[in-house]
């Protein structure tokens, strides 16, 4: 209709057949193949959500699938540290194409690209969200059978932009056992049922500390009420990570690859699963 001006709310016209419902989703780049798109989210920062990431990506590609990560954390990305990553691989006119890591797993950050890796990313939200938008249409992602997306914590300009423009096929919601979790969770279940997203379920990271002496299950942050807030959820809890020394130092060194990951199966299957 001529005279609309977009705000519905003050439309005199109960039915209007010339509005269609328009798609924010951004087109792929024509050279990309990605198959299946999970994110990765927390509704706080500092619970692990980018190791949970990265060991996500590494059990896929243990059992024979082509990964890649996003990493969507334009003010604090870490997934070139994780893998040990330090540059792409080349550009030409089709794109460009991400680093590859020693296994063969496929990442784009924005750490790639500056000059410093340690020089602040200081840049409004939505050129932050520009460059997110970028990693998905200008890179070069191969045979990608899946792609995990390492958002931002919080429910800001970013993972808004990530949940509308990248076709996610589901949510992985990391979280740790302190009392903040029944909140935080539900931001995060909250926002991705306004985008029509399904969260495959939870994983408490830091859940406990194994004795090394005794073998007893030291909760360090105290009694985990993940088990009632997932209830009231309705959402499975897909697994209980402990802090593990060994994992941090395979982080920081780039060598994420020798981790195990065997903790994570039920967080596999369930992304196996998503639809």
């Amino acid at each position: 209709m001529s005279s609309c001006n977009g705000n519905c709310s003050s439309c005199g016209s109960s039915t209007c057949g010339d509005r269609k419902a328009e798609s924010l989703l951004e087109a792929l780049n024509p050279k990309s193949s990605v198959k299946k798109v999970i994110a990765v989210v927390s509704g706080k920062g500092g619970v692990g959500k980018s190791t949970v990431t990265a060991m996500l990506a590494v059990a896929m590609a243990r059992k024979g699938k082509k990964v890649a990560v996003l990493d969507a954390d334009i003010t604090g990305p870490s997934a070139p540290t994780a893998f040990g990553v330090t540059e792409c691989q080349g550009a030409n006119e089709d794109g460009l194409y991400p680093a590859l890591s020693r296994t063969g797993i496929q990442i784009m950050s924005i750490n790639l690209l500056l000059d410093n890796p340690a020089d602040p990313v200081v840049w409004r939200g939505p050129v932050i969200a520009g460059a997110v938008k970028q990693f998905w249409t200008d890179v070069i992602w191969e045979d990608v059978d899946y792609m995990f997306v390492d958002m931002p914590p919080g429910t800001g300009d970013v993972p808004l932009t990530v949940f509308q423009s990248l076709p996610i096929d589901g949510v992985v919601i990391v979280t740790s056992p302190q009392d903040l979790v029944s909140m935080i969770v539900s931001k995060a279940v909250k926002m991705a049922n306004m985008m029509h997203i399904p969260v495959l379920g939870l994983v408490e990271n830091y859940s406990y500390l194994l004795c090394p002496d005794c073998g007893r299950k030291i909760e360090v942050f105290g009694k985990s009420r993940l088990e009632e807030v997932a209830k009231a959820m309705n959402l499975p809890i897909l697994a209980r990570l402990p802090i593990d020394p060994a994992v941090a130092e395979a982080y920081d060194s780039g060598l994420m690859e020798t981790v195990n990951t065997d903790v994570l199966a039920g967080v596999v299957d369930a992304v196996e699963r998503a639809e």
